[in-house]
């Protein structure tokens, strides 16, 4: 075996507290790499994953410090480099893929620009030899027109070209190591897909050696040789891909492997039947939504929702899945009153909603509550955990004192949190404990209904599964009714009674749960199932190629059918001119031009 390319020794991290004391983050790391091997590091958020992954380019952020240890790549002793040294290997002998490539970008140059700017600041070669090299990068990439695409700007691709993008800028100095860090954790299936499948060519065609971070371990085993297990800044196990996946040692291996794996389906309510003349819970029709000058005849200059009806009865979880830009946020955000549909109507019990958060009742507010993506932002960070849950308690409820104080108690304990954790405020909690704070506060209310918009997408497999199964035990205890947006298909076999498929601000499938993945589905829902990750290594080579960027044309907007232009399957004569009817099945719906045996076609290949 060669000497290793990097190899970690007895690194040690540390981090100053408020009260200046420092304590160690990451305690006695140590691996080595291969060349041309990738290597995992995995673990719940807090773990030290991306802490680890920084030290390989001699760095700690803000408050931190290599204490301790032997950081060496390709030779070149990191821990031992003052930073003028250190400028010198950083771009050139290690680079760095990050998870938000649209913050990385500067918006005021071109692409090009940017993706030469390191070879360039190196002096490794000369302005013209540097854009024909980042052109072959973007080649290799599998990006559209690449011999244009540097000529944009950063607003003018997608988030997965930007992504791509941004590795085609790490790897045209030909470093040694190349990080990668959380590079597909913002993206829908479909655009993770064809960002995975780039960044494994590039890697094996050019022998890149890389650490890969992420949570998923489904996209691990896709690209990874070895997974480094973490957890609290320490190393639980390391090994093959195959053995961590398959036979996981460590009882926290076994447990992400557990969280990873598709979850068994929630037990069902009994659909209960509404009586003669109940009204659903919720209902939408014809509910159109966008933004910009809405002209005399109801149409917004840029339309988001088009057309959407739907209803949601008591009890009942919705799940509405789709890609980024399919209009599941605009959704909640309608039925939450902060976003004014242009035209169409709302009915919760029957009667009118109103459209905005000024024109409904104390009563409407409160029986609609809307659990946001990031808690960060969504709680105040400068006010207590017992504050934040107690307002709306006060608010709706008129609760003061001590009453109010023991229903945050029995409210943080709902959410499985102590009543010890009310004095704290949200930067002393983790992201997990802040997704629960943020669920209690709109539990508060006591809702009818609860509007979740990806409420899970930033927590890691655990924390993630943890709150799921909260969910789900609240619907049961509480009778609420939940509308659950997710890009995760997943996740929507697992809780959900009912299923929407939203392409282009159009819903494309209803279908109850149990028909997900058997019998007929519209194209676009198919191409979504076949694009979740599976936990096994050798799954990305067997993805249908229609899943892949070359095949993603853009939205036709003269065709009725919003998906005709990616569509593999579509009459040309029909799609372009015709709105495709909305065909009732048993247990589904399909707006689709083809008829059954075509999309059932699409179920057997």
């Amino acid at each position: 075996m060669s000497a290793p390319l990097v190899r970690l020794s007895g690194l040690e991290i540390c981090a100053t507290g408020a009260d200046g004391a420092a304590r160690a983050i990451v305690h006695d790391i140590g691996f080595d790499l291969q060349p041309g091997e990738v290597l995992a590091l995995i673990g719940e958020s807090g773990s030290g994953k991306t802490t680890i992954a920084l030290s390989l380019l001699g760095y700690a952020r803000r408050g931190c410090r290599i204490s301790k240890g032997v950081i060496e790549v390709a030779g070149h002793r990191l821990d031992q480099y003052a930073e003028p040294q250190l400028r010198g290997v950083r771009g050139r002998v290690v680079t760095y893929v990050a998870q938000s490539a649209a913050a990385a970008f500067n918006p005021m140059l071109t692409i090009m620009e940017q993706v030469i700017e390191p070879a360039l600041i190196h002096g490794l070669m000369r302005r013209g030899e540097a854009q024909d090299k980042a052109r072959a990068l973007f080649r290799a990439l599998a990006l559209p027109d690449p011999d244009g695409v540097g000529d944009r700007y950063p607003h003018q691709v997608s988030g997965g070209q930007l992504q791509r993008l941004m590795a085609a800028m790490a790897l045209i100095t030909d470093p040694a190591l190349v990080i990668f860090d959380e590079p597909t954790t913002a993206l829908d299936v479909t655009t993770q897909i064809e960002v995975l499948k780039a960044f494994k060519a590039v890697v094996r065609e050019l022998g890149t050696t890389a650490v890969y971070v992420s949570h998923d371990l489904a996209v691990v085993a896709q690209i990874a040789d070895r997974i480094c297990v973490l957890r609290q800044g320490a190393i639980q196990e390391i090994g093959a891909v195959g053995q961590i996946l398959f036979a996981p040692g460590h009882g926290y291996s076994q447990a992400l492997v557990t969280a990873a794996a598709p979850r068994p389906p929630a037990q069902a309510l009994p659909e209960r039947a509404r009586g003669q003349g109940e009204a659903p819970l919720l209902a939408l029709r014809k509910v159109v939504a966008g933004y910009g000058r809405v002209d005399a005849q109801d149409n917004p200059q840029v339309r988001i929702l088009d057309d959407v009806s739907f209803q949601i009865d008591r009890g009942r979880i919705l799940g509405v899945i789709g890609e980024s830009g399919s209009g599941k946020s605009t959704l909640a955000r309608a039925i939450a009153g902060l976003h004014a549909p242009a035209s169409g109507y709302l009915t919760l019990d029957g009667l009118a909603l109103p459209r905005t958060i000024k024109e409904r009742s104390r009563d409407q507010l409160r029986r609609v509550q809307m659990v946001f993506q990031n808690a960060d932002t969504a709680l105040n960070p400068a006010v207590s955990i017992a504050e934040s849950i107690g307002r709306p308690l006060t608010f709706f409820h008129g609760l003061r004192g001590r009453e109010k104080r023991a229903e945050v108690a029995r409210l943080l304990d709902l959410v499985k949190m102590p009543a010890s954790l009310m004095t704290r405020r949200p930067g002393e909690l983790s992201g997990g404990q802040k997704q629960r704070v943020n669920l209690a506060r709109a539990l508060a209310a006591r809702p009818d209904l609860l509007l979740c918009d990806e409420v899970t997408s930033a927590l890691d497999p655990v924390v993630a599964e943890a709150v799921l199964d909260l969910l789900v035990e609240l619907r049961g205890e509480l009778g609420l009714a939940f509308l659950f947006i997710t890009h995760d298909i997943g996740i929507v076999r697992a809780i959900a009674d009912d299923v929407m498929v939203l392409y282009g601000g159009v819903p494309v499938e209803l279908a109850k749960r149990e028909a997900l993945g058997t019998g007929a589905h519209h194209p676009y829902a198919r191409l979504l199932m076949d694009s979740v990750p599976e936990l096994r290594p050798g799954w990305l080579e067997e993805t249908p190629a229609g899943t892949t960027q070359q095949d993603r044309r853009p939205f036709d907007g003269d065709a009725a059918c919003r998906f005709f232009a990616r569509c593999t399957a579509g009459r040309v004569s029909a799609c372009q001119t015709v709105v495709p009817p909305l065909q009732a099945l048993e247990d589904r719906s399909i707006a689709c031009h083809l008829e059954l045996e075509a999309l059932l076609a699409g179920a057997r290949r």
